[in-house]
């Protein structure tokens, strides 16, 4: 959990590279899909329903790809937390995601699919920067808070 945007929505980072299929099975992750989503929600200011997230997927590989999990993590975020996303960036994205993405893409909704962003690398910083304050954005995208995991926050 990272701060919040210019309206007071919540933000959350997601690191693609942290996730390993192989080490973990499907009703874990979907539990801790739920648990991240259950987590924003809490965190959200009274008379805010929607968050924001940004998805890094510097170090990503095919290691890193479970089609499976990711359909199921856009099933319950569609289907349970209906509209709760505003919107969502994927950063630092390597070539080779875009292979997963093209399975991935047509199972993505119609509203969902104008909350997507794909940020170039050049303009990462002043992207995230034109609605997120940089008191409120992770060090590592140009602001002045630490990364810190979904786990550790509070």
């Amino acid at each position: 959990m990272q701060g919040h945007d210019n309206k007071g929505r919540p933000i959350v980072v997601i690191v693609g590279n942290r996730h390993n299929p192989s080490k973990g099975n499907p009703e874990e992750f979907k539990r801790f899909v739920v648990y991240t989503l259950e987590k924003i929600c809490a965190r959200m200011p009274r008379g805010e329903e929607k968050f924001r997230a940004i998805v890094d997927l510097q170090g990503w590989g095919y290691s890193n790809c479970d089609i499976r999990g990711y359909l199921a993590a856009l099933s319950t975020l569609q289907d349970c937390y209906p509209e709760r996303l505003d919107k969502l960036y994927f950063v630092r994205s390597p070539y080779i995601f875009m292979t997963a993405w093209k399975v991935i893409y047509p199972f993505v909704d119609t509203n969902t699919k104008k909350k997507i962003v794909f940020v170039e690398n050049k303009k990462l910083t002043s992207t995230l920067l034109e609605e997120i304050d940089e008191t409120q954005l992770p060090d590592i995208y140009g602001g002045k808070i630490p990364l810190i995991p979904i786990q550790d926050s509070h």
